[in-house]
């Protein structure tokens, strides 16, 4: 019987192979706008099981990494997409009959990006690309494992962050139009805001917004140019306006 030496803390008794095996992955959630529309990247997979089915990007980590790692390199591999630092863990999901090959736990990461860039499927994702939010959450696609209840989970998470911090300005150039910045909070919230309650909110004394003193490039209709703003300060500290406030103003 070969002998078992003792390694770092390790009680000698200890017998890995009493408890069971499992393994370990790692899924993306990628939320952008497109055109005023909530977006989530996605890939179909090319490889059973659910073949040809959509899934959020992600895979197995390997012994040698970390976490944070594997979700980049996933990432990457699957989709083309590199954000060195800004995934964010937001959630664990380790039900046993998730994964029909094994026993698999996986930790859910999300980005918030303004833009993707050029997106390329790769490894075993055979293809790519950016799906409208609506027809996730509304169940118009199928979503492989239980990647549908990650990007609701994932949704909310930017939903609930959008009353406590400046991660609405995450989805926005350095500079942008007060009617950018509005179309982030209908699309996440799914309300209709008022143009002008919605500006009274956010420029002032509070430091929210601060004129650029520049105009967007005029739209494809003509009109008057938007203003262009930068993000203030404030944004460090808390966020303008909250859901139960436009509830309210709608109902009323």
């Amino acid at each position: 019987m070969p002998t078992r030496t003792r390694t770092a803390n390790v009680p000698l008794e200890y017998d890995p192979s009493k408890f069971p095996a499992f393994a370990v992955t790692v899924d993306v959630v990628i939320l952008t706008m497109a055109e005023g529309v909530l977006h989530v990247l996605l890939v179909r997979r090319g490889e059973e099981p659910f073949k040809d089915i959509w899934a959020i990007p992600g895979g197995f980590k390997r012994p040698e990494e970390t976490l944070d790692a594997a979700a980049r390199r996933e990432l990457s591999e699957e989709t083309g997409v590199d954000v060195p630092s800004l995934l964010t863990q937001f959630g664990a999901y380790g039900d046993p009959g998730r994964d029909p090959r094994m026993n698999v736990v996986t930790v859910a990461y999300l980005a918030v990006l303004r833009d993707v860039g050029a997106i390329s499927a790769g490894t075993d994702a055979a293809h790519a690309a950016l799906v409208p939010g609506s027809d996730i959450l509304e169940e118009r696609i199928e979503l492989a494992f239980d990647h549908l209840q990650i990007v609701r989970d994932a949704v909310e998470r930017v939903r609930v962050e959008l009353e406590l911090s400046g991660i609405a300005t995450a989805f926005v150039g350095t500079t942008f139009t007060m009617a950018e910045l509005r179309a982030v909070y209908e699309a996440i919230w799914g309300v209709q805001l008022d143009a002008a309650n919605f500006r009274r909110s956010l420029v002032g004394e509070d430091g929210w917004v601060i004129p650029t003193g520049r105009t967007a490039r005029p739209g494809p209709v003509g009109g008057r140019p938007a203003e262009l703003y930068r993000a203030g300060r404030a944004w460090r500290h808390g966020a303008p306006i909250h859901r139960v406030q436009w509830r309210e103003e709608v109902t009323a």
